[in-house]
C-alpha cells in the first residue's frame, strides 16, 4: 500500500511514517496541502493521511479538491488531527474524509484507520 502523510509538523509525520514502513507500506511525505496536491499529480497513492489544520491550503480544502476529481474517486482519505469533539468528527466526515485518526496516535489506531488490521 502507498501512503502519503501530509502534516506541516515534521514530528507528526515521523511516527506514522515509521509505523507504516514497518507494516510494509511505501510512504511519502508532504509538509503542506500545496505540496500534497503537487505530489499526487506524479505519485499516485492508495491512502492520504491528511492533517486538517495547516497554514495555506488546509486539509479540508485538499480533501474537497481531491473529491472533485474523478481520477481520485477511489482514494482513501484519512483525517489526521487533534480535533476530537463529536461535532468536529461529524463535520470532518461530512467533508469527504473516509476516516478520522486522532493525535496522538499509536500503532493500533493507525493501522485500524488505514484498514490494515
Amino acid at each position: 500500500m502507498k501512503v502519503l502523510i501530509v502534516d506541516d509538523q515534521k514530528i507528526n509525520r515521523m511516527l506514522p511514517s515509521v509505523l507504516l514502513k514497518q507494516a510494509g507500506c511505501e510512504v511519502f511525505e508532504a509538509d503542506s496541502g500545496e505540496a500534497a496536491l503537487t505530489m499526487l499529480q506524479t505519485n499516485p497513492v492508495d491512502v492520504v493521511l491528511l492533517d486538517i489544520s495547516m497554514p495555506g491550503v488546509s486539509g479540508m480544502e485538499v480533501c474537497a479538491q481531491l473529491r472533485k476529481e474523478p481520477a481520485w474517486a477511489g482514494l482513501q482519505i484519512v483525517a489526521y488531527t487533534a480535533h476530537a469533539l463529536p461535532s468536529e468528527r461529524n463535520e470532518i466526515l461530512a467533508a469527504g474524509f473516509d476516516e478520522l485518526l486522532i493525535k496522538p496516535i499509536n500503532r493500533q489506531s493507525l493501522l485500524s484507520a488505514l484498514k490494515l488490521l
